[in-house]
């Protein structure tokens, strides 16, 4: 016999959490073909599942899921396919009641780095002035 553990927290709490539960009851019982009942208790609730091959419960608290199920001989060589179609189904169900998650405050615009000064040419060299309209030297003269 093979063996399914798995467990999810929340932060629900019990009355979501329950109707989390009752909706993965449905869609187990039409899914899979299971036999549910629920039992709801003061700080827990829990669900029985059953079915040839196949039996386990569903326990509800405020604050986790935690599913323990027992597949028979034949079934427990598809234990990897039922336990993701069981994780998926369950986070399926509890994406939809999260909250969306907080944004980011809005990213302030980013300043353009300051550009190194171009590159100019001396003006002086040596203690002498330098005029680029008179290089080179001697001056082209126009002709006349």
């Amino acid at each position: 016999m093979a063996d399914i553990h798995i467990e999810r927290k929340h932060t629900l709490g019990l009355a979501e959490a329950r109707k989390v539960a009752f909706k993965w009851a449905e869609q187990a019982e039409e899914k899979f073909d299971m036999e549910c009942t629920y039992e709801e208790g003061a700080n827990a609730d829990e669900v029985c599942f059953k079915r040839s091959g196949v039996s386990g419960t569903l326990t509800v608290t405020p604050d986790g899921f935690d599913l323990q199920a027992k597949l028979g001989f034949l079934l427990g060589a598809f234990k990897g396919t039922i336990e993701g179609e069981i994780v998926k189904t369950l986070d399926a169900l509890l994406a939809k009641k999260r909250p969306p998650p907080k944004r980011p405050p809005p990213a302030q615009p980013r300043k353009k780095p300051e550009q190194a000064p171009t590159w100019q040419p001396p003006t002086t060299w040596r203690g002498l002035t330098w005029c680029p309209s008179a290089w080179p030297w001697p001056a082209p003269r126009p002709a006349a």
